[in-house]
């Protein structure tokens, strides 16, 4: 069952709502996402400004020590998905103005270098992502960098008839990591990412050039390295 603005209210079921359209980005459609038409999902009117969790001083969502903003719902309802429990728009807690303000100290810290937001979906969830963003430049500049998951590709952010609010969002970041979660593209060499059709997308490069530009400091890795690290040393110890 969906809504008005085709939002999956159900799990399974996954759909294509632009069918029609080409040149939506890596692994769009796919069968195991939901895969909007432009403009179909509006964040001013899903969003109900919750928060899952916000988590500080994290080193795993993005480069150097970060905050950590993970946001509620996502029609995206991508397989697999490891924070399926807040697909719905309403799990958490409400966003206020004493978590922003715990958060604007947080960056305050100097070895702090910057927040991403996460979800859920991001940019279906402008209307308290905005505020924060601007008050964070307004703040510190461009002394914290802002980084971004969304299961947008970047493609289909910058198609005509998508909400202005989301390319208002995309304007205050640095680097955003887009694209579905696809299962059967996991990978678990990637930096940052988990499904191989995902991109770090440096924002500011990109904007300028009119193209995706990739973060310059990608950096896969080419084989599981504790794997490997646990093999050798099983070879020292059989040799000893």
């Amino acid at each position: 069952m969906t809504d008005k603005q085709g939002v999956m209210r159900k799990t399974g079921g996954h759909r294509d709502f632009a069918a029609d359209e080409q040149g939506r980005g890596p692994g769009v459609p796919s069968a195991l996402t939901n895969n909007p038409r432009a403009g179909q999902w509006d964040g001013r009117r899903l969003s109900r400004g919750i928060v899952a969790d916000y988590k500080r001083l994290v080193m795993t969502d993005g480069e150097g020590i970060r905050c950590s903003l993970y946001v509620s719902g996502c029609p995206f309802r991508c397989q697999g998905c490891y924070n399926a429990s807040i697909w719905d728009f309403g799990a958490g807690h409400p966003y206020t103005q004493q978590l922003e303000d715990r958060i604007i100290k947080d960056l305050s810290l100097s070895y702090v270098q910057g927040i991403t937001y996460l979800g859920g979906e991001p940019l279906l969830n402008t209307p308290m992502l905005l505020g924060l963003s601007e008050r964070i430049r307004r703040e510190f500049g461009h002394e914290k960098d802002i980084w971004c998951w969304t299961g947008y590709t970047w493609e289909e952010l910058n198609r005509p008839g998508e909400t202005p609010d989301k390319a208002q969002l995309i304007s205050y970041l640095d680097v955003l990591v887009d694209g579905r979660y696809l299962e059967n593209r996991k990978n678990s060499l990637l930096q940052f990412r988990g499904s191989d059709n995902q991109r770090i997308i440096d924002v500011p490069r990109s904007l300028e050039q009119g193209q995706v530009v990739i973060w310059p400091k990608l950096h896969d890795q080419t084989r599981f390295i504790p794997e490997t690290y646990s093999k050798d040393r099983q070879q020292e110890q059989q040799r000893g």
